[in-house]
Protein backbone atom coordinates (compact mmCIF):
# COMPACT_ATOMS: atom_id res chain seq x y z
CA UNK A 1 0.00 0.00 0.00
CA UNK A 2 1.72 3.30 -1.21
CA UNK A 3 0.73 5.59 2.53
CA UNK A 4 0.06 8.76 -0.07
CA UNK A 5 -2.74 7.12 -1.16
CA UNK A 6 -4.28 7.42 2.77
CA UNK A 7 -3.10 10.66 4.13
CA UNK A 8 -3.54 13.88 2.67
CA UNK A 9 -0.71 15.37 0.97
CA UNK A 10 0.72 17.31 3.80
CA UNK A 11 1.87 14.10 5.34
CA UNK A 12 3.71 12.49 2.57
CA UNK A 13 6.91 13.19 3.65
CA UNK A 14 6.25 12.33 7.85
CA UNK A 15 7.32 9.07 9.35
CA UNK A 16 4.24 6.42 10.40
CA UNK A 17 4.95 7.90 13.70
CA UNK A 18 4.47 11.27 12.90
CA UNK A 19 1.08 10.26 11.40
CA UNK A 20 0.08 8.30 14.03
CA UNK A 21 -0.10 11.17 16.40
CA UNK A 22 -1.51 13.56 13.60
CA UNK A 23 -4.94 14.83 13.53
CA UNK A 24 -7.33 12.16 12.33
CA UNK A 25 -8.19 14.83 9.46
CA UNK A 26 -4.71 13.78 8.55
CA UNK A 27 -6.42 10.78 6.78
CA UNK A 28 -7.80 11.30 3.09
CA UNK A 29 -11.19 11.68 3.41
CA UNK A 30 -11.27 12.56 6.37
CA UNK A 31 -12.89 16.03 7.24
CA UNK A 32 -12.34 18.88 9.98
CA UNK A 33 -15.70 18.66 10.09
CA UNK A 34 -15.46 14.87 10.24
CA UNK A 35 -12.63 14.69 12.79
CA UNK A 36 -14.78 16.89 14.68
CA UNK A 37 -17.81 14.48 14.85
CA UNK A 38 -15.51 11.65 15.34
CA UNK A 39 -13.87 13.55 18.55
CA UNK A 40 -17.71 14.51 20.29
CA UNK A 41 -18.96 10.48 19.64
CA UNK A 42 -15.58 8.65 20.56
CA UNK A 43 -13.20 11.33 22.10
CA UNK A 44 -11.03 10.36 18.97
CA UNK A 45 -8.10 13.15 18.21
CA UNK A 46 -5.50 11.43 16.42
CA UNK A 47 -4.71 8.67 13.72
CA UNK A 48 -3.70 6.17 16.67
CA UNK A 49 -6.80 6.68 18.79
CA UNK A 50 -9.24 5.76 15.66
CA UNK A 51 -6.71 2.66 15.22
CA UNK A 52 -6.83 2.09 18.95
CA UNK A 53 -10.68 2.41 18.88
CA UNK A 54 -12.51 -0.41 20.62
CA UNK A 55 -14.95 -0.76 18.12
CA UNK A 56 -12.55 -0.13 15.28
CA UNK A 57 -10.82 -3.47 16.62
CA UNK A 58 -13.21 -5.87 16.73
CA UNK A 59 -15.16 -4.65 13.67
CA UNK A 60 -11.64 -5.16 11.94
CA UNK A 61 -11.23 -9.02 14.00
CA UNK A 62 -14.69 -9.90 12.54
CA UNK A 63 -14.11 -9.17 8.78
CA UNK A 64 -10.48 -10.93 9.15
CA UNK A 65 -12.07 -14.23 11.03
CA UNK A 66 -15.27 -14.23 8.29
CA UNK A 67 -12.49 -14.06 5.81
CA UNK A 68 -11.35 -17.41 6.85
CA UNK A 69 -14.26 -18.87 8.17
CA UNK A 70 -15.56 -22.47 7.30
CA UNK A 71 -18.87 -23.04 5.15
CA UNK A 72 -21.04 -24.57 7.29
CA UNK A 73 -23.54 -27.77 6.44
CA UNK A 74 -26.56 -25.76 6.07
CA UNK A 75 -24.67 -23.19 3.62
CA UNK A 76 -22.93 -26.40 1.69
CA UNK A 77 -26.55 -28.01 1.53
CA UNK A 78 -27.84 -24.54 0.14
CA UNK A 79 -25.19 -24.35 -2.27
CA UNK A 80 -25.97 -28.19 -3.65
CA UNK A 81 -29.06 -27.48 -4.42
CA UNK A 82 -28.88 -24.18 -5.99
CA UNK A 83 -25.85 -26.24 -8.11
CA UNK A 84 -28.69 -28.66 -8.74
CA UNK A 85 -31.56 -25.94 -9.86
CA UNK A 86 -29.02 -24.61 -12.44
CA UNK A 87 -28.19 -27.98 -13.97
CA UNK A 88 -31.87 -28.72 -14.44
CA UNK A 89 -32.08 -25.06 -16.29
CA UNK A 90 -28.96 -25.02 -18.10
CA UNK A 91 -27.09 -28.89 -18.02
CA UNK A 92 -23.79 -28.86 -18.98
CA UNK A 93 -24.50 -30.68 -22.13
CA UNK A 94 -25.89 -27.02 -23.58
CA UNK A 95 -22.94 -25.59 -25.50
CA UNK A 96 -23.96 -22.12 -23.78
CA UNK A 97 -23.21 -23.46 -20.50
CA UNK A 98 -19.80 -24.46 -21.24
CA UNK A 99 -18.03 -21.31 -21.42
CA UNK A 100 -19.32 -18.16 -20.03
CA UNK A 101 -16.95 -16.48 -23.15
CA UNK A 102 -19.65 -17.97 -25.87
CA UNK A 103 -22.38 -15.68 -26.35
CA UNK A 104 -23.91 -17.10 -29.87
CA UNK A 105 -23.08 -20.15 -31.65
CA UNK A 106 -21.52 -18.96 -34.99
CA UNK A 107 -22.14 -21.45 -37.54
CA UNK A 108 -25.85 -22.96 -36.62
CA UNK A 109 -25.87 -27.01 -36.35
CA UNK A 110 -25.94 -29.49 -39.54
CA UNK A 111 -29.62 -30.24 -39.49
CA UNK A 112 -31.49 -32.92 -40.80
CA UNK A 113 -34.00 -32.66 -43.86
CA UNK A 114 -37.75 -31.79 -42.07
CA UNK A 115 -38.83 -35.14 -44.25
CA UNK A 116 -36.34 -37.43 -42.69
CA UNK A 117 -36.61 -36.00 -38.82
CA UNK A 118 -37.16 -38.82 -36.53
CA UNK A 119 -40.68 -37.17 -36.04
CA UNK A 120 -41.26 -37.61 -39.84
CA UNK A 121 -39.69 -40.85 -40.40
CA UNK A 122 -42.76 -43.25 -40.27
CA UNK A 123 -44.48 -40.87 -42.77
CA UNK A 124 -45.10 -42.16 -46.28
CA UNK A 125 -42.80 -40.68 -48.96
CA UNK A 126 -44.55 -38.64 -51.10
CA UNK A 127 -44.26 -39.52 -55.04
CA UNK A 128 -43.33 -36.78 -57.01
CA UNK A 129 -44.49 -38.52 -60.32
CA UNK A 130 -47.45 -36.73 -61.90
Amino acid sequence: MNINNAVDKPYHIKSFKEIADAPVSALNGISAKDAELLQKAFHIKTVRDLANLKYTKWASAIVALAEEEAVTEEEKAKEILLDDAIEMSFPSSDPISISSGITRIEVPPEMAPAHADHQNSHAPEKSTRK
